[in-house]
């Protein structure tokens, strides 16, 4: 089982609309898992296969596999399961505590999602196999999401204490992960395609599993098409650009004199052979809901796969849509599955208390649906955790305001201290999974029953 709490979480409340969500995420997750994805992409028959490309591994010397992101150690074990001792060195940088053991490939811990020495220490070990690797070699990018922040290497220039700073004012100002990472990447020597360079010559197979609601294949081997312009005005929009360290300012100032993030004509003027295959998306993971409720008797619709949005307001307008189908059986009738994917964000104006995106949203989304016999939200980060705590999310119903009025909890108050966690480890609706061995965004599923 991937959600580990189940018999906690349908013994109160809604418990026929509990248990046909949770069942619906526990599929949806396992049909996304990287280990058997990449499995079937990645064969070793008569040469090796990786998707659509082919090579005679008589005619390459080494194989050395690299990588980053949460969950991203499943991708090196299914790598190292398939090549063997094919591999001749690789590393890879995995979220402190989560992850599994791997045999050949070093997994390095970094932190997430605010970089630590782990992810430095990491990332310049990659940039060590990444300026060995040669013409005849063959390099495997691992990328899943969280790559950025566990592969962080600042500029030499700029203190590692700086860098963090810069990550954490951005993941409180409510800038959106587009956004964030158009600076994050401009204060790495690896991101925005710079590994690809550091590669050279050697092939490189990009394993991307997307995590950001633009869609496209993203990360250390993807050509840029942002600049040290965008990065400066991304700050300056979200205001930080008089609260970020000095040395930081000072570098964006100094545009004009630095190398810019590699442009797809870059790739093609160096002769960069980079082949980015994506392995992994929402979109896959939603389908999959969708399946699954469909073979449960339940209507579904995938409402969208790029929801974007405040966590509070979105779980809201969630919630809304579910009591027009509850009142007006519009836009769909009951009994029904709503389902969406995507990635939120919190603003934070004030020391905040413990939570996510996540528990945020279905905290917001239970003040809505107070008194529905009939409604069952869940909202759940794809990889087991949300925001820096170790719960993946929340599940809510018609019952959940009543349980903590009797608990004495006040939800406006914690969801105006953005206090989510707090609230659903006293009610026990706290998600919990074990390794969930993806990462694919937020995926949210809301259940409407018959009128009772």
């Amino acid at each position: 089982m991937i959600i580990r709490n189940t018999e906690e979480l349908t013994s109160k409340g809604n418990i026929e609309g509990r248990k046909i969500v949770l069942d619906i995420i526990e599929h949806a997750l396992e049909h996304v898992d990287s280990y058997n994805l990449i499995s079937n992409l990645v064969q070793l028959r008569n040469g090796l296969t990786i998707g659509s490309l082919s090579y005679n591994l008589d005619e390459v010397e080494n194989i050395y596999v690299v990588g980053g992101g949460k969950q991203v150690s499943f991708v090196a074990a299914a790598l190292e399961d398939i090549l063997g001792d094919r591999i001749c060195e690789g590393v890879v940088v995995e979220k402190r505590g989560w992850g599994c053991k791997t045999a050949r490939i070093t997994v390095v811990e970094g932190g997430h999602p605010v970089p630590d020495k782990g992810s430095a220490k990491g990332a310049e070990a990659i940039v060590k196999i990444a300026e060995k690797a040669d013409a005849d070699d063959l390099v495997i990018v691992c990328v899943t999401g969280g790559c950025t922040s566990l592969t962080a290497l600042p500029p030499k220039d700029i203190p590692l204490e700086d860098v963090q700073e810069v990550f954490e004012l951005l993941l409180w100002s409510g800038a959106g992960i587009e956004d964030m990472n158009i600076v994050r990447k401009h204060l790495s020597q690896v991101g925005g395609g710079k590994l690809s360079l550091l590669i050279h010559p050697a092939e490189i197979v990009g394993l991307i599993a997307i995590d950001e609601v633009a869609g496209i294949p993203w990360g250390p081997t993807v050509p840029d098409t942002t600049t040290f312009l965008d990065a400066s005005n991304v700050l300056k929009r979200h205001d930080l650009w008089s609260k970020i360290p000095r040395s930081v300012t000072r570098y964006f100032e100094q545009r004009d004199t630095l190398e810019e993030t590699p442009k797809a004509s870059d790739f093609q003027k160096k002769g960069v052979k980079a082949h980015n295959l994506v392995f992994a998306e929402n979109g896959m993971l939603c389908k999959a809901a969708e399946t699954r409720a469909m073979n449960l008797g339940v209507g579904a619709a995938i409402v969208t796969t790029v929801l974007e949005g405040e966590a509070k307001d979105v779980g809201m307008t969630l919630a809304s849509i579910t009591k027009e189908i509850e009142k007006n059986a519009r836009p769909f009738k009951s009994p029904c599955v709503l389902i969406a994917g995507g990635e939120t964000t919190v603003t934070i104006q004030q020391e905040p208390g413990e939570g996510g995106r996540n528990q945020e949203l279905a905290l917001a989304a239970a003040l809505k649906i107070a008194g529905s016999g009939n409604i069952v939200i869940v909202s759940i980060g794809t990889d087991g955790t949300d925001g820096p705590t170790d719960i993946a999310g929340a599940i809510v119903d018609g019952y959940t305001c009543k349980r903590a009025e009797n608990a004495r909890i006040d939800l406006f108050e914690e969801l105006k201290r953005h206090n989510s966690s707090r609230v659903f480890k006293e009610l026990q609706d706290a998600v919990y999974t074990n390794n969930t061995k993806t990462n694919l965004m937020d995926l949210m599923i809301a259940y409407v029953a018959k009128e009772r």
